[in-house]
């Protein structure tokens, strides 16, 4: 039916679909059509999902060494920023503070290297003895009067000595001579990898500020550059500050081992440097692994070593952490263990040191951002 409107014929609007089809069966067709489109639809964007998924997943150890490689750069940001304003250029400032961390780097590794390669060839040549040795030590005898018999415990170290003996077992616990090889080989491409990425993440990281702000509105730039200079600048100091407190532990260490004739002072020590990189629950996983290592030395030797990271972790929990953390944003002690527990099932060690940061840097954007804009609703 036609109707004439305003002087002007106009064609009837056509009904809406809904009135039409608002009493068809639910079986129509057309809706059998849609819902196939919307199914079908759905089917593709989860498979994009879990491509993706994958995607991630094979790169985690790629991203792993990006977040590392950026929180090293971050941390040693402020020394850059430090030998600038003494008249320095930047990138001078950043050859220097970047030869000073590979000379670090290599001269731990030639420390450590070759004490692990020579404790290695001494237990392969001198086994039997060591066994030998073990059975006959105060640590056995002791335990042996506390249970009445040392019996059974010389039998079971004698058993156990002789299935570490047997090659093929060895190559079954670590999974084989290439495995191992292999996990090196990783490690020393992964910190080759690390070196670089910070290198140039240290020479570009105030353009990468600049040009990450202009993501966002310029209403709200200035907000968002105020939040990123806080972030980077409370990891920064979080990431020296906690390889402050790692390094004063590992020289403590390497003192007082040496002091009581602990084995492999130097590599011990080393333990409790990498344990202290992880807040709260690395220096005391370290001082366990160093407390039974000299347990098995000496039962005196364990003793000492307990009692000692007994007060130093009072000491450090109490006096170093505070004067060195100042600065740095705290964390809850809750926040730290689940970070690092997260961060260590996702990327191993690794990710249980970038998890910290990580965790650190939420807290700054929610007190930052989310409070505020709580705040002011």
């Amino acid at each position: 039916m036609w109707r004439r409107v305003a002087g002007a014929i106009r064609k009837p609007e056509p009904t809406v679909q809904a009135e039409v089809t608002a009493d068809r069966d639910p079986n129509a067709p057309e809706v059998r059509v849609r819902a196939f489109r919307i199914g079908f639809v759905g089917a593709i964007g989860v498979l994009l999902a879990l491509f993706l998924g994958g995607i991630v997943g094979q790169l985690s150890t790629v991203i792993l060494y990006i977040a590392l490689a950026l929180f090293l750069a971050l941390g040693l940001d402020p020394i850059v920023s430090w030998l600038q304003r003494r008249g320095m250029p930047r990138w001078v400032a950043i050859l220097i503070v970047f030869a000073a961390v590979i000379g670090l780097f290599i001269g731990l590794i030639a420390t450590i290297v070759p004490i692990v390669v020579t404790q290695i060839t001494e237990v392969v040549t001198n086994w039997e003895q060591i066994v030998q040795d073990f059975q006959n030590s105060d640590l056995v005898a002791w335990i042996g009067s506390i249970t009445g018999s040392s019996t059974w415990l010389a039998d079971s170290i004698s058993a156990i000595g002789d299935w570490l003996a047997d090659p093929s077992n060895i190559g079954a616990l670590t999974g084989g001579i290439l495995a191992v090889g292999a996990g090196i080989a990783g490690g020393f491409t992964g910190a080759t990898i690390v070196l670089i990425l910070t290198l140039y993440f240290l020479a570009s990281l105030d353009a990468m500020k600049r040009y990450s702000a202009r993501f966002v509105p310029a209403s709200s730039r200035n907000g968002f550059v105020d939040v990123s200079q806080e972030i980077t600048g409370s990891v920064g100091r979080y990431v020296i500050g906690q390889i402050s407190l790692a390094s004063v532990n590992g020289v403590l260490s390497l003192v007082f081992l040496t002091i009581i004739g602990a084995p492999a002072p130097i590599l011990l020590a080393f333990i409790a440097f990498l344990g202290s990189l992880v807040p709260l629950i690395g220096t005391l996983t370290g001082a366990v692994i160093i407390s039974l290592i000299c347990l098995a030395a000496s039962p005196a030797t364990g003793l000492a070593a307990a009692i000692y990271y007994l007060v130093y972790m009072q000491l450090e929990a109490y006096v170093l952490s505070p004067r060195i953390m100042s600065r740095a944003v705290a964390v809850p002690g809750a926040l730290v263990v689940i970070a690092a527990v997260a961060g260590g099932t996702l990327g191993g060690v690794l990710g249980a040191l970038v998890a910290i940061p990580v965790a650190a840097s939420l807290i700054i954007i929610v007190e930052k951002v989310i409070f505020p804009r709580q705040d002011a609703a």
